[in-house]
């Protein structure tokens, strides 16, 4: 996962991994996957079992001041995986806010990490068919899901610029095409594009992979293959729950202002004035209240509390649709109230 994203989808599964404490991990390897991906692998700094993961999972790593998102290409509970390390692929950004910058220039074998549990909300669904589809670095967590599907029918196609541009491109040939993970038979199930001989999405009628009863279809990528990937999606008949999508930036930075309201803490019931310049998460932090914060734009799910009265106006990209028709969740660090009052689980 790109240094300036995390994860949309299941916003459900995300508050067990808040509140668990951070673990000191060292890193075992590095290697260079392709002229701006290094494949990171991270084990356990004491004798420790590293809690498992679910296919699509990301960590947070803290590095110094700043905390990122990256998904798990490897991890202990997905198929084909050791169990005693997490492997993360990191792109060198080229407007890195620090977090790939370092990862990339200061970040060597031997040094010690903090980390989070994993957390998800990008998961595999049951379905009998799977079609992921990956749009630069976007593969990782898809590389994930691929490994861990093993004999299930589904297809992994990978876009980029051009063939020297292909993330992962040897460790998914040696991982997928070879029957390494879990085992199975992937010949043919692994396409890659490139724009340059004209086999792009912003060039296609339809995508690559026909919809059928029943089949999930799993995006992630930049905002311009999401957006294309899901017009082409709509187009050909996906249904919109069928559609999983993980962002990695947003197309511009969003808009944190609005009316002012207040937030009461369900624990305590005190009362919070929440300004028309600030957050949610800032005013609870601020009253002494727990909450985590990472991407601050919406992304991550980091900072997502239960709602037990008033309704919120939703900004985040993590949570569903329906999700947000429900009104059970809030993404405390953009998110603000329809209601003149908001009670959040805290």
């Amino acid at each position: 996962m790109s240094d300036t994203t995390a994860t949309p989808g299941r916003a459900g599964t995300n508050t067990a991994a808040a509140e668990q404490p951070l673990l000191d991990v060292l890193v075992h390897s590095i290697t260079q996957a392709s002229s701006r991906i290094l494949l990171i692998e991270l084990r356990p700094l004491e004798p420790a079992e590293l809690p498992a993961a679910s296919p699509g999972a990301h960590i947070d790593v803290h590095i110094g001041p700043l905390v990122r998102q990256y998904s798990l290409v490897e991890a202990p509970g997905i198929a084909g995986s050791a169990q005693q390390r997490y492997v993360l692929g990191v792109l060198r950004e080229k407007t890195s806010r620090g977090g790939s910058k370092a990862i990339h220039e200061q970040l060597r074998v031997g040094h010690r990490l903090q980390i989070s549990a994993p957390r998800n909300h990008f998961e595999l669904v049951e379905a009998p068919r799977h079609v992921l589809l990956a749009g630069g670095v976007g593969v990782t967590p898809l590389a994930a899901m691929a490994r861990h599907l093993g004999n299930a029918e589904f297809s992994l196609d990978v876009y980029a610029a051009q063939p020297s541009d292909f993330p992962l491109y040897e460790y998914l040939q040696g991982a997928l095409e070879h029957g390494d993970a879990a085992s199975a038979d992937h010949s043919g199930r692994l396409h890659w594009h490139a724009s340059s001989s004209g086999d792009s999405l912003r060039t296609a009628d339809h995508l690559p992979r026909p919809y059928t009863p029943g089949a999930q279809l799993y995006l992630c990528g930049p905002p311009g293959f999401l957006d294309t990937a899901k017009a082409l999606a709509a187009a050909d008949g996906w249904p919109e729950s069928s559609v999983h999508v993980e962002h990695f930036v947003l197309k511009e930075p969003l808009d944190l202002t609005g009316g002012s309201f207040e937030v009461v803490a369900a624990s305590t019931g005190q009362r919070l004035p929440v300004g028309e310049e600030q957050t949610i998460a800032e005013v609870l932090l601020a009253a002494g209240y727990p909450v985590e914060l990472s991407c601050e734009q919406g992304m991550c799910g980091s900072c997502i509390l239960g709602v037990k009265a008033g309704i919120p106006e939703h900004r985040d990209v993590v949570q569903s649709e329906a999700e947000h028709a429900s009104n059970q969740l809030i993404n405390v660090c953009c998110s603000r109230s329809r209601t003149p009052s908001l009670t959040v689980d805290v």
